[in-house]
């Protein structure tokens, strides 16, 4: 009788087949099948009075497959739950043996680090029972995460602004480069000067041992050297050693490809999965740099085969990590001898990183020669010239990067000298510098950093970031963003004269770094200030210490968690009652027009400034208000930066008998032509002109010819934020990519045929109308809600005074304006 294994995804399912052969049948999960429910009390899916029961439900979009699980399970006599050796990949088991309820007796958990024969076939020798500790850990985890950020969003839309999230990990995280932006802020740009030589005949470069503190320093410093005789005063030459990194962790990883490769946490994951599940590399997630001893020996026959017995020298990394596993492995290619992994050039990229870095962690250190030579100035007793020279003696395990682009290791070649010889001096140059502010965190370095502070797991670095640097949250964006050119004196001494010349660079440049937005720093102080636990660092650790404990079987969940989340409801409680709302706001001086008070704040839209508070307003007088622009930040803006955008909006003249108005909103910068809006971003709104904009008029002007008629009405076309889309009346139907049909080239039997579709799937949903279909009941992806027609937005059910969700039945019975004033 064949076997069932249940994996999570369908490439794992075909490497793993074509290895077990005809005496099993693999089957995937697609993943995780169920989560928390957003139910009962608070709508976390949890009952905190019933020691944190949870409610889990299956997602509407696994339901399908569940009853095909469900189906399968039943034909086997035995059922093997093969997901990933981790606490994700325990309670994923968890919840296929409880959801598809099987039975103890016949099902049987196996787990393996790679998808190789040996590894596979010695899994489903030794299976074993589901690991209850692991999935009590990742479930304390879950329910934690959910009531902290459930009470913490909530809080947040009463005291800051509606529809704002926080988490227990992400929210520390998001402190993490608020604060270094402050650091930025606050750093104090001072400039030096930083001087070097060319000496002796073969002109080598040696930089004066102290960098002098201004011109007048620097220039003083030159004077001396134009008559000066330079002495060897010691030459150093000392052996040394260099060691080979060891074999990645998750973390490491993910740092050196994008340092190396430019790709960012989440697609290095996204690139490792294909790896592992393909059976190239062992499992990508991990915070262990152990080898096993099996493959230590792979990796030591390769060697031995591909560069000789000199080059092998065998050793075993311990973690730094307190909380590593080291029955795990480091992550290492399976097949040390393949170096071919991929035609897909990420996928190849991403392997020759690994394989090599493995195969480089079981060779031997590189020797070099290094020398340092001290150079005296016979004018001056207080500095010295200093020049460092390295020669690589023996190449060791750099060999395994020798033909690799991250070869990086050149010899530096010092002439021969000897104590007391004289030198000259051809050319002494003294270049001013700035001193730079702290660098912002990339996805990188922000991994080193929470791994540094103890925060996260290797399974939670990536969905971390990927939360944080969400548009959808707004509170960190990853930015490029160009340099300014700076001017920089440099002073030369060449031929006993010293000249002075003006040297242009690019300074403050930045390239994939994570920026703090406005809403970031509010809400990050507000956490700050009033959650002073749950924002700490060391607290965060320490709960990440205590869910390593549950893992261990050495704490119990239940415990664990009362012991975080009662002080900190509490902490909610007390928030709540006392806490004002916080807007950030700061006055920046005053109009020079109407004398009335200039502020800056957070709108409900975003970062804003405004003329007239709220004591200077008379009756119903609203304030005039203008959208910070792009790089204005709430914490640093001037009166002067802020002036010139009560400009807008302007009229830059007319087009066709219309008027043609820039201006800054919500999304951008835009044109109104007549009553049609246009984006314009990347265009600066205060220098835009008639002509600046009038390509894109003309571009909008042909979206909106009609493509075809239906139902003797238009349809247009448009490219909105989510891409192309065709428009009926109130009616929007996306054009999916797989359609392969070309917005700029759309046919009107095209167009007709995909408002059919949507005017069909948008029918079938309604499950009763109002006012001739003005407002409407529908069946939504999480269930009933209303829709008024010309919105994209779908409304929740209105809830009774206990909380909970009107009967679809008790709202068929009221009336259309009874509907709009309940979900208003």
């Amino acid at each position: 009788m064949k076997s069932l294994v249940i994996v999570e995804s369908p490439a794992k399912a075909g490497t793993i087949g074509k290895i077990l052969g005809k005496d099993y049948f693999i089957a995937s999960s697609f993943g995780h099948i169920r989560d928390l429910a957003k139910d009962g009390e608070g709508s976390t899916g949890v009952d905190v009075h019933k020691k944190y029961k949870p409610h889990y439900i299956v997602a509407p979009s696994k339901a399908k497959v569940v009853k095909d699980l469900k189906t399968l399970a039943k034909k086997y006599s035995l059922v093997l739950l093969a997901t990933d050796e981790d606490r994700e990949g325990e309670a994923i088991a968890w919840h296929l043996f409880d959801e598809l309820k099987l039975k103890k007796a016949n099902t049987k958990r196996i787990t393996f680090t790679e998808i190789t024969s040996e590894a596979i076939l010695n899994a489903t020798q030794n299976p074993r029972d589901i690991d209850l500790d692991l999935v009590d850990a990742q479930q304390a985890r879950r329910i934690l995460d959910r009531l902290v950020g459930f009470e913490l969003s909530r809080l947040l839309w009463k005291k800051v602004r509606g529809k704002l999230s926080a988490g227990r990990v992400q929210s520390v995280a998001v402190r993490l480069i608020v604060e270094r932006e402050r650091e930025i802020q606050q750093h104090e740009s001072k400039k030096f000067y930083k001087v070097t030589g060319l000496f002796g005949t073969t002109h080598f470069e040696a930089s004066l041992s102290e960098d002098l503190p201004s011109h007048d320093t620097a220039e003083k410093f030159l004077k001396s050297c134009s008559n000066a005789v330079f002495t060897v005063h010691a030459v150093d030459v000392k052996p040394a050693r260099r060691a080979p990194a060891p074999p990645f962790t998750t973390s490491t990883l993910q740092q050196t490809a994008g340092q190396k490769l430019g790709f960012s946490v989440s697609r290095t994951m996204s690139i490792a999965q294909k790896l592992y599940e393909a059976g190239h590399i062992t499992y990508m997630r991990t915070d262990s740099m152990h080898l096993s001893t099996s493959a230590q020996k792979k990796l030591a026959s390769h060697i031995l085969k591909e560069f000789g017995e000199k080059y092998l020298k065998p050793r075993q990394y311990v973690s730094k990590s307190k909380n590593a596993q080291e029955a795990h492995e480091a992550i290492r290619p399976t097949y040390p001898q393949n170096k071919h992994a991929s035609d897909n050039a990420d996928l190849q990229k991403l392997y020759d990183l690994i394989r090599n870095r493995a195969l480089a962690s079981q060779m031997a250190e590189a020797e070099v020669q290094r020398t340092q030579v001290i150079i005296n100035i016979s004018t001056n007793d207080k500095y010295t010239f200093i020049s460092k020279g390295e020669i690589i003696t023996f190449d060791g395990f750099l060999k395994a990067y020798k033909n690799t682009k991250w070869y990086t290791y050149d010899d530096i070649i010092l002439p021969q000298l000897a104590t007391g010889d004289t030198l000259t001096a051809s050319e002494i140059k003294a270049l001013e510098r700035l001193i730079k502010p702290p660098a912002r965190y990339s996805e990188a370095t922000l991994v080193k950093k929470l791994e540094e502070l103890g925060i996260g797991r290797p399974s939670t670095y990536a969905p971390t970031i990927d939360k944080i640097t969400s548009p959808t949250r707004g509170y960190i964006t990853k930015e490029t963003r160009e340099g300014i050119p700076t001017e920089f004196l440099q002073l030369t001494l060449k031929d006993s004269k010293i000249t002075e010349t003006v040297i242009t660079e690019v300074t403050g440049a930045q390239k994939n770094k994570l920026f703090a937005s406005d809403m970031g720093i509010v809400v990050t102080d507000f956490l700050v200030k009033n959650f002073e636990n749950i924002m700490d660092y060391a607290f965060t650790a320490e709960v990440e210490g205590s869910l390593d404990h549950i893992a261990s079987g050495n704490a119990d969940w239940v415990k664990t968690i009362d012991t975080y989340y009662k002080p900190f409801t509490m902490s909610v409680g007390k928030t709540l009652s006392s806490a004002e709302r916080v807007t950030g706001e700061r006055i920046l001086g005053s109009d020079p027009k109407s004398g009335r008070t200039i502020l800056v704040r957070m709108s409900k839209f975003g970062p804003v400034a405004q003329i007239g508070s709220q004591d200077e307003l008379k009756g119903d007088e609203k304030p005039d208000y203008a959208n910070l622009s792009p790089g204005l930040s709430l914490e640093t803006v001037t009166l002067e930066d802020v002036l010139p955008l009560f400009s807008l909006p302007k009229n830059l003249g007319t087009y066709k008998d219309k008027d043609v108005v820039v201006g800054r909103g919500k999304f951008g910068p835009y044109i109104k032509w007549g009553d049609t809006y246009i984006s314009i971003r990347g265009t600066d709104p205060l220098t835009a002109t008639l002509h600046s904009v009038m390509k894109s008029i003309r571009e909008k002007e042909h979206e909106m010819e009609p493509i075809t008629m239906y139902q003797d009405k238009p349809i247009t076309k448009g490219v909105g934020r989510f891409g192309p889309y065709i428009k009926w009346e109130e009616t929007f139907a996306a054009i999916p990519k797989k359609s392969g049909i070309n917005i700029a080239t759309i046919t009107p039997e095209q167009a007709i045929h995909l408002m059919e579709e949507k005017v069909r799937k948008d029918n079938e949903r309604i499950l009763y109308s109002w006012g001739n279909g003005s407002v409407t009941l529908q069946n939504g992806r999480f269930g009933p809600c209303i829709r008024i027609k010309g919105k994209r937005k779908f409304y929740s059910l209105p809830k009774n005074d206990s909380g909970e969700k009107l009967p679809v039945e008790d709202l068929k019975k009221l009336s259309e304006k009874e509907i709009r004033k309940l979900i208003s």
